[in-house]
């Protein structure tokens, strides 16, 4: 009976202290990565950073919920905001127009200068943090028609003032965002001297430029002029032209991901998981990669993720 009880307290004891590191293990597996809510603006380029930083955050064992192509700029600026998302990939040239009247226009034509003031502004404001910026300028421009350039003689927006001043047909493809916002299409107007009406307007309720110039490039409803971006990759395949912006109209724009204080301060290693990839980002880079989602019709995260490897991040 005594040799009974001790194979029994030898049993239970056994079994006990085989659970200890069972149960130490799977809590430190759970606890080890924190959950992180990626976004994204809901174009071309929005797409191929925002799956960069998610696939980057993956990689590294972080939990990411996935929510990109979350929406245009108002939209995905009022989730990191309120908390619905904890990183997206941002432009410092907009953060002029988030802070409007709080710096000098000139100040954001100035690569590093626009990013420091952008860093300073949202940090004080928002505990948003921008992380390093890729060496890009992805501004928004206007682009036409190879045709109409050629027969008009269309270099700069200085030319297209003065055709549409005369009477010119011009109709322009544009997001919702471009016609309305300050930053964009009314800026141009106003430095140029220029004005369009709703007949010369086809208005997409997206931001992607790849409808916007396809649209300029096939002629849809008379549309001979396109929103483009600096970086978008297929504006030579579709034999459009961008037009100089000789008076620096607009701010400079360098992609940087911007992330709650309060997630970074967690993680800081986030900071240096990205900060190579962004780095690696000049414009010629993002041109090629932008023209294999737009023009080759390839899905974005793959686009990334094969960029991603290609350079040994993941």
């Amino acid at each position: 009976m005594k040799l009974f009880a001790k194979n029994v307290l030898f049993l239970s004891l056994a079994l006990l202290l085989l659970s200890i590191p069972i149960f130490a293990a799977g809590t430190t597996e759970r606890v080890d990565k924190p959950e992180i809510t990626v976004g994204s603006k809901i174009d071309t380029e929005g797409a191929l950073l925002g799956n960069m930083i998610v696939l980057m955050l993956e990689n590294d064992g972080f939990r990411v919920i996935d929510k990109t192509q979350t929406g245009s700029t108002p939209i995905v600026r009022s989730a990191i905001i309120a908390g619905e998302i904890d990183i997206y990939p941002e432009y410092t040239g907009n953060a002029y127009y988030f802070f409007s009247g709080e710096s000098e226009a000139e100040l954001w034509k100035d690569f590093q200068a626009g990013y420091k003031k952008a860093a300073e502004l949202d940090l004080k404001a928002n505990n948003i943090v921008w992380l390093t910026p890729a060496p890009a300028n992805n501004t928004w421009a206007i682009s036409v028609r190879g045709d109409l350039a050629e027969k008009e003689s269309l270099k700069t927006l200085d030319d297209l003032a003065v055709y549409v001043n005369n009477g010119g047909h011009f109709k322009l493809a544009a997001s919702e965002e471009f016609v309305s916002s300050e930053a964009a299409l009314p800026s141009f107007e106003k430095g140029y001297g220029f004005s369009l009406d709703e007949s010369q307007l086809l208005v997409f309720a997206g931001g992607n430029t790849t409808l916007t110039e396809q649209a300029a490039a096939s002629g849809q409803e008379g549309v001979n002029a396109a929103m483009a971006y600096g970086t978008d990759g297929q504006l030579a395949a579709l034999g459009l032209k961008v037009l100089t912006d000789t008076k620096n109209i607009q701010p400079v724009y360098a992609p940087s991901p911007i992330i709650r204080s309060e997630v970074l301060e967690q993680s800081p290693e986030i900071a240096t998981i990205l900060e190579p990839v962004f780095q690696s980002l000049d414009l010629e880079t993002l041109q090629l990669l932008n023209s294999k989602i737009a023009v080759e019709g390839q899905p974005a995260r793959m686009v990334a993720e094969n960029y991603l490897k290609e350079k040994a991040f993941l």
